[in-house]
């Protein structure tokens, strides 16, 4: 796809857009806002990329990190809505299975252990932080895709991921020390 990128106002190429980049999508945002919000979020996104077609300008970014800026963009108009879910995730974190004695202590030193400390610690994040740490972590996008996505410098990303990072420790590090992982 990314050699005919610069057609997709042919609603034939933009449905190999659509069938390329949709499950990839699809992942980040059900990461982002779990799999029932995923679906009508991705719809939107795909949809708003199509009306919007003509527009797309390939110089510009990738077809790939273009809607993941749409769909990063919806995010952000759930956001309240996310941040209500990590924190509700770091007071009571994920419903607990009942593990017998061995998986306790398992978990209990693991990273998913840490999993309730860190939905909390991302919902301590700016919005705009949290955005750029779960790009990179979540969709696995560069540097350079989350500015192209974003829309802003590459400089920008640098920052306010170095930034979410040292909160992000600072709020772990507790966590980290008594599961034995400091």
């Amino acid at each position: 796809m990314p050699g005919n990128t610069g057609k997709i106002g042919d609603p034939e190429v933009f449905a190999g857009v659509f069938d390329a980049h949709f499950d990839e999508i699809h992942r980040y945002v059900a990461q982002r806002l779990g799999v029932d919000a995923a679906e009508d979020v991705v719809s939107d996104a795909f949809l708003i990329a199509f009306r919007k077609r003509a527009q797309f300008d390939p110089a510009r970014a990738a077809v790939r990190t273009w809607l993941y800026g749409i769909a990063t963009n919806l995010i952000g108009k759930h956001r309240r809505q996310e941040a209500r879910m990590l924190r509700a995730l770091g007071r009571h974190g994920p419903e607990p299975d009942q593990p017998g004695h061995e998986d306790r202590v398992v978990v209990q030193v693991s990273a998913e252990g840490l999993r309730r400390d860190l939905a909390g610690a991302l919902a301590g994040l700016e919005q705009r932080d949290r955005d750029v740490v779960q790009l990179i972590a979540l969709a696995g996008l560069s540097h350079e895709e989350v500015a192209e996505a974003l829309g802003i410098p590459n400089g920008t990303v640098r920052s306010r991921l170095n930034r979410a990072r040292k909160k992000l420790r600072g709020a772990l590090a507790p966590s980290l020390l008594e599961a034995g992982h400091g």
